[in-house]
């Protein structure tokens, strides 16, 4: 952060709001949602035009009155231009109510700075000599272990985070060299880690489905993964092939 930023105006927060249960929220991201003038939200739209956010969901019940929230419509194509397009709408719309020192929050779900698309909006923000601070929270990946009670990585085991684009022998070698290995953006790999599983069915396979929210799943049932459609909202943990203690 360099010296030039209007340090006599507030701050734009980006405030990580967990996996999708509003208890796993942080205090301090609460109480700046709860000072917040306005709260940006990331949304998007079906083909019939029906907007849809889980953050919003989640900033409603936290109790956040709803004339605070503001959404924003990003597309999901892999084609980012229009959502490049959304961000940059963005930047234009924060930047005239941080002139106007009001209290802004951008909210994102897990970490906002882990596997988040915001982070093209930090940079945009900065880049304007505004002061941004990024408040930490919940990946899905440590809520997933929490709910299935399970031990992501132990002792001297190591740990290897991949998104969706991983290739099916980048994840044979590493599972083959002990690590413990979280994929994320499940459904951008689809076929590929079901050949893995084929391969390696004897792998600590553990598929996790919507962490965090009502509908949440887990299972460790091979035959009943590769049945799976592996949705948006799903990911991956195999733990390392241990010995026993």
């Amino acid at each position: 952060m360099t010296n030039n930023m209007h340090t006599d105006k507030q701050p734009i927060y980006f405030v990580s709001l967990g996996p999708g249960d509003p208890d796993l929220i942080t205090l301090k991201g609460l109480k700046i949602l709860q000072e917040a003038d306005v709260i940006y939200c990331p949304a998007t739209q079906d083909t019939e035009g029906k907007t849809s956010s889980r953050s919003a969901d989640i900033v409603a019940a936290l109790g956040i009155p709803p004339e605070k929230t503001v959404k924003f419509i990003l597309s999901m194509q892999r084609n980012r231009e229009a959502a490049l397009q959304a961000y940059d709408n963005l930047v234009e719309a924060a930047s005239r109510l941080h002139a106007g020192n009001r209290r802004i929050a951008v909210v994102a779900e897990g970490d906002a700075g882990f596997y988040t698309s915001i982070q093209y909006l930090y940079d945009k923000l900065t880049a304007r000599q505004i002061e941004v601070k990024r408040i930490a929270g919940v990946p899905a990946f440590i809520a997933a272990g929490a709910m299935a009670g399970m031990h992501i990585v132990k002792q001297n085991e190591k740990l290897v985070v991949m998104p969706g684009i991983t290739s099916v022998e980048e994840l044979t070698d590493k599972i083959k060299e002990g690590y413990a290995v979280v994929i994320m953006k499940l459904s951008s790999c689809r076929e590929k880690v079901k050949e893995c599983i084929r391969l390696f069915p004897e792998a600590p396979w553990n598929y996790f489905e919507n962490i965090g929210n009502e509908n949440e799943y887990h299972t460790t049932d091979t035959e009943t993964i590769l049945q799976k459609q592996f949705p948006y909202f799903s990911l991956m943990v195999i733990t390392a092939s241990r010995k026993e203690d």
